[in-house]
């Protein structure tokens, strides 16, 4: 599928192994950018394609991770889907995968081997823990790493830790994936030499926690790290709905006191910083509560406007018609052969010199294009026709004969 020659990554080819949610988003964003991907999986396909959804023909998330690919199926076990990938190696610019460590040396795509292939490639293996250590081969997840490395007690308290749902620490490596990967391809372009990119989900926890992970040499090691400006910031019952404030400067601090009919506040100098109301919390926020019994969160909000930062807590379905998330384009119609067509989120980053923008597809479905990626490989249509029995090429849920393709 053709991109426009104006976007920042037409041209690249991908080959996104990877599985879940890190490594296939980070992939769905280089497609964002304009490169062209192949979502390579097993017989057994990408198992956030088997996780709970409401919807019947497709997971969900697994639609919302990985548009923008054509789809490959490939049993690397095998010779013949092995020499499948080799080909693809000859001509990519980009392979990204999750596999644990000790996982690519057996599979023969580590970046040792594949770099003898095509010394060009950006080879970026996003892991759990990191490539080495006493936990580089342990499976990782993103709310493993979130208990491991101190999310799920900074969220909640030290006697009821918290999850953050929503796979925050898989979003932001996700981030990461594209963001190294992108570094690589343009040292690249100054070097001519490949290199490997080693993204980890850890490293995703420990960056997202950025401003609490800093310690002194003279302090003491357990001390309260939080940093959430407390007072008045945060959710509050209003007439009807919650509605999040942050009046944290003495600019939005005045205006809030004022437009809740509280000016006094802001007048008194045991409240005139934000350290100062985090201190006297318990004394202003049922103050500022029984103010906001007056209205509802969507009347505050926009009674508010550009006064205080806030917003209704809204639902997620609510996106769909956001007026904002609209006029920036964020909401695309997309197409999936099983599920129809159904809308996405895609194009969050913005070029002003690409003039049309990516062209932007659905996910997927399980080998939906292996025989035209074949054809484009060099492999015949008797070929590939003679050969649609089990073997180690998928299109649709039909093998192709491993034999056949050699």
């Amino acid at each position: 599928m053709p991109v426009q020659s104006s976007s920042p990554l037409s041209g690249i080819k991908v080959l996104d192994l990877s599985a879940y949610i890190a490594g296939p988003y980070g992939c769905s964003l280089l497609a964002d950018l304009g490169a062209e991907v192949i979502k390579i999986e097993p017989p057994d396909g990408d198992n956030l394609r088997k996780y709970p959804s409401t919807l019947e023909a497709e997971s969900r998330a697994f639609l919302g991770v990985n548009r923008g690919k054509t789809g490959l199926c490939v049993d690397l076990k095998k010779d013949a889907g092995y020499d499948v990938l080799v080909r693809l190696v000859q001509q990519a610019d980009v392979l990204v995968h999750n596999f644990r460590p000790s996982v690519p040396p057996r599979l023969k795509i580590d970046y040792e081997t594949l770099k003898r292939i095509n010394p060009r490639l950006i080879y970026c293996s996003m892991t759990g823990y990191g490539k080495t250590g006493p936990l580089a081969d342990k499976a990782g997840y993103d709310q493993v790493l979130q208990a491991r490395s101190g999310i799920c007690s900074a969220q909640g308290s030290k006697d009821q830790p918290e999850i953050v749902y929503g796979s925050a620490v898989d979003y932001y490596a996700a981030s990461m994936v594209s963001t190294g990967v992108t570094a690589a391809l343009y040292q690249r372009e100054r070097t001519g030499q490949g290199q490997e990119v080693s993204v980890s989900l850890l490293g995703s926890a420990l960056a997202m926690q950025s401003a609490r992970l800093i310690m002194t040499e003279d302090e003491p090691k357990h001390i309260d790290r939080d940093m959430r400006s407390g007072g008045i910031t945060g959710i509050h019952p209003t007439q009807s709905g919650h509605l999040y404030i942050s009046a944290n400067t003495p600019h939005f601090w005045n205006a809030l006191c004022t437009l809740v009919g509280v000016p006094e506040l802001a007048r008194d100098e045991r409240y005139d910083s934000v350290k100062k109301r985090a201190k006297h919390a318990d004394e202003l926020v049922p103050i500022i509560r029984r103010a906001l019994q007056a209205k509802t969160a969507m009347q505050w909000e926009e009674l508010f406007g550009v006064s205080v930062p806030c917003s209704a807590v809204r639902h997620v379905e609510d996106m769909f018609d956001d007026v904002q998330v609209s006029e920036q384009g964020f909401v695309v119609e997309l197409h999936h052969p099983k599920v129809g067509h159904y809308k996405g989120i895609a194009k969050l980053i913005k070029f002003s010199g690409e003039a049309t923008g990516v062209p932007t597809f659905g996910a997927p479905t399980l080998g939906q294009h292996s025989q035209s990626i074949l054809r484009q490989l060099g492999y015949s249509d008797d070929q590939i026709q003679l050969a649609l029995r089990s073997g180690a090429v998928v299109d649709g849920g039909v093998a192709v004969d491993s034999a056949a393709i050699r």
